[in-house]
């Protein structure tokens, strides 16, 4: 069984939702379901449908979010440190093109989020950097092209 590696935020998000699906949504849709039913034909019953579909979600949902979790690997972060790039490091970077600087943590692809700037472990910026050392240059291949980063910092934390 492959292991999926995640920080304990990562696992504990996911857990967080997996309970929210079956506590909440879930019980929620099966009402909805009940109660569009007493509106008669089902042929014709857009409500009906609608929430067989909202049902349809959550069960996708439920057995992907416990077959993730089953397989999770935790990896305590705080145990972490040295100056190389590994998975869960935040990592300091400036694109050598544009001296902009951005900061960017490695974590697993189910809590990968580049608005927040978590970066999945399989994204091509990721696997560039991992195994590099505070100094390295990487040359990572992006939708724009070749772009050039300098690695200023590495840490480890939550």
């Amino acid at each position: 069984m492959e292991k999926i590696p995640m920080t304990k935020k990562g696992y504990e998000a996911l857990e967080k939702e997996l309970k929210k699906l079956k506590s909440e949504d879930r019980p929620t849709v099966i009402q909805a379901i009940a109660t569009a039913r007493e509106h008669g034909d089902l042929k014709e019953n857009a409500e009906y449908h609608a929430a067989r579909e909202q049902q349809s979600f959550i069960e996708g949902r439920i057995q992907e979010l416990e077959a993730v979790t089953s397989k999770a690997q935790i990896i305590d972060i705080s145990a972490l440190n040295g100056d190389t790039v590994k998975f869960g490091a935040r990592v300091l970077i400036v694109d050598e093109n544009t001296d902009i600087e951005v900061t960017y943590q490695i974590v697993g692809h189910y809590e990968a989020n580049a608005d927040e700037g978590k970066l999945s472990v399989q994204a091509p910026v990721s696997r560039a950097l991992i195994g590099k050392a505070v100094g390295d240059s990487v040359e990572v291949h992006t939708p724009q092209g070749k772009r050039s980063y300098e690695i200023l910092e590495v840490s480890f934390q939550e």
